[in-house]
């Protein structure tokens, strides 16, 4: 069967700042969004590749995306970013998605470790969040989409300080969902199955990790990139102005 997706008026020109662009799922969303002629901003430490992905879209869209290098675990050079991307425009819409899912075992877990673990994978969303949200009350409106993980719903071993970051993400946007929905703004997280990103792929997925997809999921395939961006796209778009405080599983049934 073809397949065709949908394009969402309300995103062109709409300023789109996310996190984690450069590679896997943030790459895929920073193209999905230039499509739509939203003017993206992202955000990643991994310089190269998010020069590249500038150049792989420079006039090919209606709108070149902007790259900003930041380490989003230094939270002043985070706000340093975001305050230069909102000069173009204002944020209309915040994907944080920069994590880490590195494997780690309960023995091995260090505080170090631990600390590193929540500020790459929960403590920036709540600080870019802090840092768009004036923006956002002076349009009266936004949208704000966390992306959290189904491996704690899964009770996924081997990364349990990833796995308690990503169970707060589903709690943050909760309460941030109560705190800015009188302004008009929607918090949401998105939650992936097993997407299949080059990280993914070279580290982690093997002949046991493909037998376990065909088991879990109830739709046969394999989750890709795409597939998040364009659950992100709806959740941007006007087209889910009453939906906040969900969230909003894409994994293939597997959860």
């Amino acid at each position: 069967m073809t397949q065709l997706y949908a394009t969402y008026p309300s995103l062109r020109d709409r300023h789109v700042l996310i996190s984690g662009g450069a590679s896997g799922i943030g790459a895929s969303m920073v193209r999905a969004f230039a499509a739509q002629a939203s003017r993206v901003s992202f955000l990643d430490i991994d310089r190269q590749g998010g020069e590249a992905l500038v150049r792989e879209l420079s006039g090919v869209s209606a709108h070149t995306p902007s790259f900003l290098p930041c380490d989003v675990t230094d939270i002043t050079a985070l706000r340093s970013a975001i305050e230069t991307a909102a000069r173009t425009a204002p944020v209309a819409v915040l994907v944080n998605n920069a994590a880490n899912d590195s494997r780690h075992r309960v023995e091995d877990t260090t505080v170090a470790l631990w600390d590193a673990t929540m500020a790459v994978n929960l403590r920036h969303y709540f600080f870019a969040a802090q840092a768009v949200i004036p923006g956002m009350r002076a349009l009266r409106g936004g949208s704000i989409i966390n992306f959290g993980s189904i491996s704690w719903m899964n009770k996924q071993p081997g990364l349990p300080a990833y796995t308690a970051a990503k169970a707060a993400v589903q709690g943050l946007t909760r309460t941030l969902a109560r705190e800015v929905g009188r302004d008009g703004i929607r918090v949401n997280t998105v939650v992936p199955g097993w997407v299949m990103t080059e990280r993914q792929l070279a580290l982690w997925v093997d002949a046991e990790g493909e037998r376990q997809m065909d088991i879990s999921q109830c739709l046969p395939g394999r989750l890709q990139p795409a597939d998040l961006a364009r659950m992100v796209l709806f959740l941007a778009a006007d087209d889910s102005r009453m939906c906040t405080a969900q969230d909003f599983i894409v994994d293939a049934g597997w959860t």
